[in-house]
């Protein structure tokens, strides 16, 4: 969306104006996803989703205003990315096009899959890298302070993961014709997708779950139970690396079962 909105300024219009209404727009699009979870499952209908419940603890305050904190900052990095990649694309340095008639509009429903399992790799290995125990405590450790994350956490990284994580959309575009609606659907559903991960209720329900094919999905109780126990379930929106590389957690389907109250379920019956 920063970069799409980047489409509409003024080509004349200062570095300062520009950097500060893409960060805003960066900041205000992760106050809205961020925030309207938090307001929606821990304040509005808290008692409602309990059952749900990942984890039967509640974030403190402490931690939500630590996750807050590194956030903000990671949104700056973000805007900074943002607008280097659109100056490479002023350049012609990327393959980033106008004219959607170019590809064709199967092109682009194409290239939003593309954007996706291309994300989904890169953070699988760059996610397992950086739990290496020489790397965790200088880029990784930020994140897993919070062992119980709330949706604000979904940003809260050190500045230098905060590089890492942007640094799919600049091998994106350099390597894909990419649109920038194409961007902005795939910016939408990866930050949609990482509120979901550090929601702390698991909302996958059993039935899609349970099919061939939704067990390829990743739920929200995998994310969070790499945030309790730190080791394995290192992908991001399928289990596609986890299976073939043998990372998932041995707790994921016992744990699943008890946010969704499946085990009950199958017991009553």
């Amino acid at each position: 969306m920063a970069f799409l909105l980047n489409q509409f300024l003024p080509a004349d219009l200062g570095l300062p104006a520009r950097s500060g209404l893409v960060l805003a727009n960066v900041v205000l699009r992760y106050l809205l996803f961020a925030g309207g979870a938090y307001l929606f499952f821990y304040v509005w209908k808290r008692r409602q989703w309990l059952a749900r419940r990942i984890q039967p603890r509640f974030p403190t305050s402490a931690q939500i205003r630590q996750e807050i904190r590194y956030s903000l900052l990671t949104a700056g990095i973000f805007a900074a990315i943002f607008l280097l990649v659109f100056a490479a694309r002023k350049a012609g340095l990327t393959r980033i096009y106008s004219d959607l008639h170019a590809y064709g509009w199967g092109y682009l429903a194409l290239s939003i899959g593309l954007l996706v399992l291309l994300h989904d790799t890169y953070f699988y290995w760059t996610h397992r890298l950086m739990h290496h125990p020489r790397l965790f405590r200088y880029v990784h450790r930020v994140h897993h302070l919070s062992h119980n994350p709330s949706p604000w956490a979904a940003y809260a990284f050190h500045p230098l993961e905060a590089i890492i994580e942007a640094g799919i959309l600049p091998l994106a575009v350099l390597v894909l014709p990419v649109h920038p609606l194409a961007l902005l659907v795939f910016g939408l559903y990866t930050l949609t997708f990482n509120v979901i991960g550090h929601l702390g209720y698991e909302l996958l329900p059993p039935r899609l779950h349970g099919h061939w094919l939704g067990r390829w999905q990743n739920t929200g109780t995998h994310h969070n139970l790499h945030h309790q126990l730190t080791k394995g379930n290192y992908g991001l929106y399928f289990n596609f690396w986890d299976t073939w590389m043998g990372t998932n957690h041995k707790l994921n389907e016992e744990r699943y079962q008890q946010a969704t109250g499946a085990a009950r379920q199958t017991t009553a019956a």
